[in-house]
């Protein structure tokens, strides 16, 4: 299973990361990475490569290689550099799969440009935390107090207020649990073959450059508007959420699924926050089809002229 990063320029002149994983190919899978996260991880290869898919992803503002923002990197902003990313790129309709805190930024793409989406996957995704309470109070109390300050000042602040969160080594199974919110249910999940590694690869990218992406996806998500309502998301949109998953539980695909115009809710048994893993076969079934025996050549080609 390959990888490659590239970067971007995008309009505003920043540069974005744009990774591509699996096979080379026209089954393109745009993957919008958790938070904290980054865009070089394939959840399980051995299904995206029977799917004969090439997943698209690109590192959000600060994670990774990607420059960070000057102004908020909020919900919409991250929505529409992906689209930028597509349009770029001549790609569209695609399907488009958002884990954890990608989530929002799939639906918001969906909403925003919806002639760029053709099928949604969200995954262990929080509702609204006013609609399903599910911030820590403490956290909510000190984001409440940042409300409504400048970008600059917000940032400061939680850099200050979040430098603990930072793992002095994001290998270390316990910043899976605290920063990705896995329980115990996802030791299954870690267990898995190269999982922990490619999750500890993932992690590590994330904080290349310190705390920034984090910072910013936390601001962007609690202080900002999501730029989208979910009645604007007409995409048939799969909803998978664990059973045991103590950050976003079915609670919270409940009320995604009662929101959104076009919604199928799947509970999964006996899993937790990581349910990306042994849910991707799954996943990829619903955005693109069953698993295809092979790359064609015209595949290949289609792939190769189609990376700037």
């Amino acid at each position: 299973m390959s990888s490659t990063g590239e970067i971007i320029t995008l309009r505003d002149g920043r540069g974005a990361v744009v990774h591509r994983l699996g096979v080379p190919g026209n089954r393109v899978v745009v993957f919008c990475h958790s938070a904290p996260g980054a865009g070089a991880f394939d959840p399980d290869p051995a299904a995206t490569r029977a799917a004969g898919v090439t997943l698209l992803a690109v590192d959000r503002p600060g994670y990774g290689g990607s420059d960070p923002a000057t102004g908020w990197a909020d919900v919409p902003a991250a929505a529409d550099d992906l689209a930028e990313v597509l349009d770029q790129r001549g790609l569209g309709p695609v399907p488009v799969v958002g884990w954890s805190g990608g989530g929002r930024v799939a639906l918001a793409l969906a909403a925003r440009r919806p002639e760029l989406v053709s099928r949604l996957a969200v995954l262990a995704t929080p509702a609204p935390d006013e609609e399903v309470p599910w911030v820590d109070p403490g956290q909510r109390d000190m984001m409440a107090a940042l409300r409504g300050q400048p970008v600059d000042q917000v940032r400061a602040q939680l850099d200050v207020g979040l430098a603990g969160m930072v793992p002095a080594d994001p290998w270390d199974p316990q910043a899976y649990r605290m920063l990705l919110g896995a329980g115990p249910a996802d030791q299954a999940a870690l267990d898995a073959p190269g999982a922990a590694r490619r999750v500890g690869e993932m992690l590590a990218e994330a904080f290349a450059q310190g705390a920034r992406g984090m910072v910013d996806d936390i601001a962007g998500y609690v202080l900002r508007p999501w730029g989208f309502t979910p009645d604007q998301v007409h995409a048939a949109t799969l909803l998978l959420y664990g059973a045991d998953d103590g950050l976003a539980g079915p609670e919270h695909g409940r009320w995604w699924r009662d929101a959104l115009p076009d919604a199928r809710l799947e509970v999964v048994p006996d899993a937790g926050h990581l349910l990306v893993v042994p849910v991707w076969a799954r996943v990829l079934d619903h955005l693109v089809g069953p698993p295809t025996r092979s790359t064609s050549a015209r595949e290949a080609v289609a792939f190769i002229l189609r990376a700037p």
